[in-house]
Protein backbone atom coordinates (compact mmCIF):
# COMPACT_ATOMS: atom_id res chain seq x y z
CA UNK A 1 0.00 0.00 0.00
CA UNK A 2 1.06 3.50 -0.74
CA UNK A 3 2.02 5.73 2.21
CA UNK A 4 -0.58 8.33 1.15
CA UNK A 5 -3.28 5.67 1.07
CA UNK A 6 -2.34 4.48 4.56
CA UNK A 7 -2.39 8.07 5.80
CA UNK A 8 -5.85 8.59 4.30
CA UNK A 9 -7.10 5.34 5.85
CA UNK A 10 -5.69 6.35 9.24
CA UNK A 11 -7.33 9.78 9.07
CA UNK A 12 -10.64 8.20 8.07
CA UNK A 13 -10.51 5.85 11.06
CA UNK A 14 -9.69 8.73 13.41
CA UNK A 15 -12.60 10.81 12.09
CA UNK A 16 -14.96 7.82 12.24
CA UNK A 17 -14.06 7.31 15.90
CA UNK A 18 -14.48 10.91 17.11
CA UNK A 19 -18.29 10.94 17.40
CA UNK A 20 -18.70 7.60 19.19
CA UNK A 21 -15.96 8.67 21.60
CA UNK A 22 -17.29 12.15 22.35
CA UNK A 23 -21.08 11.76 22.02
CA UNK A 24 -21.97 8.05 21.98
CA UNK A 25 -25.69 8.58 22.63
CA UNK A 26 -26.14 11.00 19.72
CA UNK A 27 -24.03 8.75 17.48
CA UNK A 28 -26.19 5.72 18.38
CA UNK A 29 -29.42 7.65 17.70
CA UNK A 30 -28.11 8.84 14.34
CA UNK A 31 -27.02 5.30 13.45
CA UNK A 32 -30.48 3.97 14.34
CA UNK A 33 -32.07 6.58 12.06
CA UNK A 34 -29.71 5.54 9.25
CA UNK A 35 -30.76 1.89 9.66
CA UNK A 36 -34.39 2.92 9.17
CA UNK A 37 -33.66 4.53 5.78
CA UNK A 38 -34.54 2.73 2.57
CA UNK A 39 -31.76 1.49 0.28
CA UNK A 40 -32.22 4.35 -2.18
CA UNK A 41 -31.97 6.90 0.61
CA UNK A 42 -28.77 5.28 1.93
CA UNK A 43 -27.30 5.28 -1.56
CA UNK A 44 -28.06 8.99 -1.84
CA UNK A 45 -26.32 9.65 1.50
CA UNK A 46 -23.33 7.65 0.23
CA UNK A 47 -23.27 9.61 -3.03
CA UNK A 48 -23.37 12.94 -1.20
CA UNK A 49 -20.55 11.74 1.07
CA UNK A 50 -18.42 10.74 -1.92
CA UNK A 51 -19.07 14.04 -3.70
CA UNK A 52 -18.25 15.96 -0.52
CA UNK A 53 -14.99 14.07 -0.18
CA UNK A 54 -14.08 14.73 -3.80
CA UNK A 55 -14.76 18.44 -3.34
CA UNK A 56 -12.58 18.53 -0.23
CA UNK A 57 -9.75 16.77 -2.12
CA UNK A 58 -10.13 19.13 -5.08
CA UNK A 59 -10.05 22.20 -2.82
CA UNK A 60 -7.01 20.82 -1.02
CA UNK A 61 -4.96 20.67 -4.19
Amino acid sequence: MNCDLLTALGLMLILEGVLPLLVPKAWRETFQRMIALKDGQLRFVGLISILGGLIVLWLGH
